[in-house]
């Protein structure tokens, strides 16, 4: 019916139903969308933080020791300290002692060197027809029993006599002009020298050739 009509019978002309439909209504599933998929990342977040957060858990825990296993190693460096210490004195201690060993048999050993000598002396004084005396032979005897002692304690002579002169074994206490020696070599032992385990107890007293 057109317009006129409508006016003519009186009724009401339908009214245009132009009402949209609204846009937050529109948009509500979106949001709710959005709202539902924030939730789930947010419960994703939070349970990455719990691992997270129970892993450093479980680090810190293996990290911290029991305090018997701390004393128990500190005991053990300790011990193995302690050990190495009386080692290194064990040691020390026999150096010492072999030492102190040494520098008494060095002194012993000088002060039996002049009666040594005055053997030597003594035997060199007999005369040539009582050498074969009983007395002589006695005499001779005594002196090799004291030089095998003084041997087997690891004394020794120092070779001299026509040796090159070497000051670290020698005292050259007279020089002489020879020619039927060689230049710095000596031509007579004045009194014999001797060293004790390679170390000179009294150097030779000697006479060098020019």
């Amino acid at each position: 019916m057109s317009q006129d009509n409508y006016k003519e019978t009186g009724d009401d002309m339908p009214q245009e139903d132009n009402s949209k439909p609204d846009a937050a209504q529109e948009q509500q599933p979106e949001e709710e969308t959005a709202s539902e998929s924030g939730e789930k990342v947010d419960s994703g977040k939070a349970a990455t933080g719990l691992e997270e957060s129970s892993g450093k858990t479980e680090k810190a825990n293996a990290a911290r020791k029991d305090p018997k296993d701390e004393k128990i190693e500190e005991l053990q460096e300790r011990l193995v300290r302690q050990m190495a210490e009386f080692d290194n004195f064990r040691k020390r201690t026999e150096k010492e002692k072999s030492s102190m060993y040494e520098i008494g048999a060095r002194d012993i050993i000088e002060k039996i060197l002049p009666v040594l000598d005055n053997f030597e002396r003594g035997l060199s004084a007999v005369p040539e027809e009582e050498k074969g005396s009983s007395f002589a032979e006695g005499i001779e005897m005594i002196y090799k029993q004291l030089w095998k002692m003084l041997e087997d304690a690891g004394v020794e002579a120092i070779e001299a006599e026509g040796q090159p002169f070497d000051p670290n074994l020698h005292n050259a206490v007279m020089h002489i002009d020879d020619d039927s020696f060689g230049e710095n070599v000596i031509s007579q032992e004045l009194q014999k020298g001797y060293k004790y385990r390679g170390t000179v107890v009294r150097h030779s007293m000697v006479q060098v050739a020019n």
